[in-house]
């Protein structure tokens, strides 16, 4: 049923958890003075150029107690007009960390990145590694990475803090390993404990306007398990924020920079496609402290685009040859209702009762009337577009992967 993508080690990558050159990528999102540039609901949440307390400085504090830290990738996205004054401040935040290796990829620097990889793979690059949308900003950390000759990525969002000392040697732990069985550990997830301090997603306010499209229920049924089972096991979720990739994976399976969110769960996906497994590590966590969204129905719309998409591409996936199939059942409890045939009941329902129940009549009704069905469309549309992008990846990081000027370019020695 399929044949594996493969993901020998490449020339490249250094053989055995002691020899590790990792770094940690953290995205950064900023707003800038245009708000027309950041419209709401583009990403979870974007720092104003004046917050008194970021969430990036908050995090940052947080790495500076890791023993051991290494080099530190931010990617700092925001809107190209706001480029210098973004720049500016994120620069202080860093400077303010001088016990940490920082290196910032800003929009200048992305561009230069984006020119080379557009060089090494013409006909199929585009805006798919670039600090716009979140899988292509992910694609630009892994490249970043490859240029910089680090053979462990480990990506942690900058609303997120860690809460202990062995943080990297907890993201190494068996990475590039393998299970008794041979199989290779090659990406792994954590997990974050929320503001009461709970791993688990809250179920007490689970009213009718979230009735068909919770996923807390089935997500804690599988967190349970996971977190009472052995450390390693194998995982049917991803916490983005807290996600190691070795090189043997992310030199050869690339994020989808067509979803528009939900890119690390959909990582896993993509691994499984090619045959190989994401796994979850028990102990490995962070804390989460997200702020309040103003607006829901512009991230529910990101929703219904991001799952009707997810279930057009693995439909069109299983029916290749080279392939392996993934389907809903293969995902239960967690996520497998969303890409099965439970998702259409699931988005209509929703978007009615929040257009009748919420403040936020209109974005819902609009997204009933036509969010829909453009949903739909631009589904069945991209449906064969990560595959196409993903044949050039291997190629592209190759080609990436500790090239000179580039390296200059990032250290900031040209």
């Amino acid at each position: 049923a399929g044949r594996r993508l493969c993901l020998a080690a490449p020339r490249f990558c250094v053989a055995g958890r002691e020899g590790m050159n990792a770094t940690v990528v953290i995205p950064t999102y900023w707003a800038g003075d245009d708000a027309r540039a950041n419209a709401p609901g583009a990403y979870d949440h974007s720092t104003k150029l004046d917050a008194t307390n970021p969430e990036l400085d908050r995090c940052l504090a947080s790495l500076e107690q890791v023993r051991d830290i290494p080099r530190i990738i931010l990617l700092m996205v925001c809107p190209i007009s706001a480029t210098a004054d973004v720049s500016k401040r994120v620069h202080e935040i860093v400077n303010a960390h001088p016990t940490l290796k920082v290196t910032v990829v800003t929009n200048t620097q992305a561009s230069r990145i984006a020119d080379r990889v557009a060089q090494i793979a013409p006909k199929g690059s585009g805006e798919c590694v670039s600090l716009r949308g979140y899988g292509a900003i992910r694609n630009m950390g892994l490249a970043c990475a490859a240029v910089l000759g680090h053979d462990a990525v480990v990506f942690l969002d900058d609303d997120e803090t860690v809460i202990d000392a062995d943080f990297m040697k907890r993201a190494t732990y068996a990475l590039g390993q393998q299970t008794r069985q041979g199989l290779p550990i090659l990406v792994k997830s954590g997990y974050f404990y929320d503001r009461d301090g709970s791993p688990l997603a809250p179920t007490d306010k689970v009213g009718i306007c979230h009735r068909w499209w919770t996923k807390r229920i089935e997500f804690n049924r599988w967190m349970k398990k996971a977190l009472s089972g052995t450390r390693i096991s194998r995982s049917n979720y991803v916490c983005g924020g807290l996600m190691a990739l070795h090189a043997r994976a992310f030199t050869r399976v690339a994020f989808d920079p067509f979803i528009t969110r939900g890119e690390d769960l959909d990582y896993l996906f993509n691994m499984r496609m090619f045959g190989y497994d994401v796994w979850f590590d028990n102990e490995w966590t962070v804390r989460h402290l997200p702020p309040e969204s103003e607006k829901r129905s512009p991230r529910f719309m990101q929703d219904v685009y991001r799952w009707y998409y997810e279930r057009a591409k693995l439909t069109f996936a299983a029916h290749q040859q080279e392939l392996v199939p993934v389907t809903a059942a293969s995902l239960m409890p967690y996520p497998g209702p969303w890409i099965s045939r439970e998702l259409d009941e699931r988005v209509r329902k929703t978007a009615m009762v929040r257009s009748m129940f919420t403040r936020e009549h209109e974005g819902y009704l609009r997204i009933w009337r036509h969010g829909i069905d453009e949903a739909k469309t631009y589904a069945r549309q991209n449906a064969a577009s990560y595959l196409r992008f993903q044949s050039f990846w291997p190629k592209i990081m190759d080609g990436l992967w500790r090239d000179a000027q580039l390296t200059s370019i990032l250290e900031g020695t040209e």
